[in-house]
């Protein structure tokens, strides 16, 4: 087994999330930086993350890394990675995406054209070729500048993980599923309390809760990149890694979720979302607005992504619908607030302070992530003796 430094981008502010996730997954955190983290791990761990991590965006392969400041250094830098290593005679490559940040080099498409001038340079001295067809595997590279230092990676995954393959039906606004189970992982939520979301669109946050729940694998049901890599990692890694994901699911897990909606169309996509999650029976879906929320039972959880107001006509609106989710919300008894928003007047609307206000960036959207922790319930240490 070789090892590999891997990164795994993830939304701005919930590094320390996904850090936590893969130090219980078994790796070895090496570096935590705005958007990404970066750990040690084999061949399996290639699997393992892609199929298992469910706040992370993607899972990278570190080539190499070096400091450029001008074009040429970019080039010299780049052929010097052994990317004959990686990519075989006949694999398609090519620079997907360039970000740069406090650099003296820029310009992505630049970037792009000199990198993968640079890969073809060093490879058709390594494979004797002065052309190569790229009718093969695909290895798509993606390249970091932050403060002049360059860091080369080919992508793992492909399409990003937020996509879990069980959202083909979407309503508006809605919230990715990797944002979703990290604001979730952010709460002391557990699968033997009830969570409600009064605004659940296309029902992120049940599905998400109820994957977590019964132990579902977000990356179980879709394709990866790195699969047809079978000269760097085995077949054998992703079918065990599926095999172990399987083995852990547990459907008789008892669990309170529901999710609620003023559309009734709304309503049926979250369900439809639900039954291709597979998590369909373990959800309560309904129509009904927030100015009906309430519940007989005690110490629950209100996990939503209410409107922002994006649009001018809506705006006017915040104001009453967020003093009504404070009222419903209030009127509950020892339950807990946790809501992502755009509306910068929220806690005014809502009539309450939040113990904790996170800045989280939904896509280029800067968000508050507000939490209104309830109190614990009495007994639990008397229930476990």
């Amino acid at each position: 087994m070789n090892r590999y430094e891997l990164i795994a981008p993830c939304h701005f502010g919930l590094e320390a999330v996904l850090k936590r996730e893969i130090i219980d997954l078994g790796y070895d955190v090496v570096l935590v930086e705005d958007g990404r983290v970066t750990f040690i791990g084999d061949e399996e761990a290639i699997c393992r993350a892609n199929i298992y991590l469910r706040t992370a965006e993607r899972i990278l392969l570190k080539a190499g890394s070096f400091r450029a400041e001008t074009f040429e250094e970019l080039f010299q830098g780049t052929k010097n990675i052994p990317w004959e290593n990686f990519i075989p005679s006949h694999g398609k490559f090519w620079v997907t995406k360039a970000a740069s940040v406090k650099s003296k080099l820029f310009s992505p498409s630049d970037i792009q054209s000199i990198m993968k001038k640079a890969m073809v340079e060093r490879l058709k001295n390594i494979y004797h070729k002065s052309w190569f067809e790229e009718d093969g595997e695909s290895f798509p590279v993606r390249v970091f500048l932050m403060k002049d230092q360059v860091t080369a990676a080919l992508d793992t995954t492909g399409e990003s993980l937020h996509k879990r393959g069980y959202r083909k039906l979407v309503a508006k606004a809605p919230i990715a599923e990797n944002l979703g189970a990290a604001l979730l992982m952010l709460t002391p939520w557990k699968k033997d309390r009830i969570l409600v979301d009064p605004f659940c669109g296309s029902g992120t946050f049940p599905i998400e809760a109820a994957m977590m729940a019964a132990n579902i694998a977000p990356g179980m049901n879709r394709d990866f990149t790195a699969k047809s890599w079978e000269h760097l990692i085995p077949f054998k890694n992703w079918k065990d890694a599926l095999e172990e994901a399987h083995e852990m699911i547990d459907f008789d897990v008892d669990t309170d979720i529901q999710g609620y909606d003023i559309d009734d169309g709304v309503v049926s996509v979250a369900r439809e979302n639900a039954r291709l999650a597979g998590v369909d029976h373990m959800i309560h879906f309904q129509k009904r607005g927030v100015d009906r929320l309430s519940h007989s039972k005690r110490y629950g959880f209100i996990v939503t992504n209410p409107p922002y107001g994006e649009r001018m006509e809506e705006k006017e609106n915040l104001p009453a619908l967020y003093q009504m989710i404070g009222e419903r919300y209030q009127a509950l008894d020892s339950w807990s607030l946790y809501l992502i928003t755009a509306y910068e007047q929220a806690e005014t609307a809502l009539g309450l302070k939040a113990a904790k206000n996170r800045k989280i960036y939904n896509g280029m959207m800067k968000a508050y992530f507000y939490q209104f922790p309830g109190p614990k319930p009495p007994g639990r240490r008397q229930e476990r003796l």
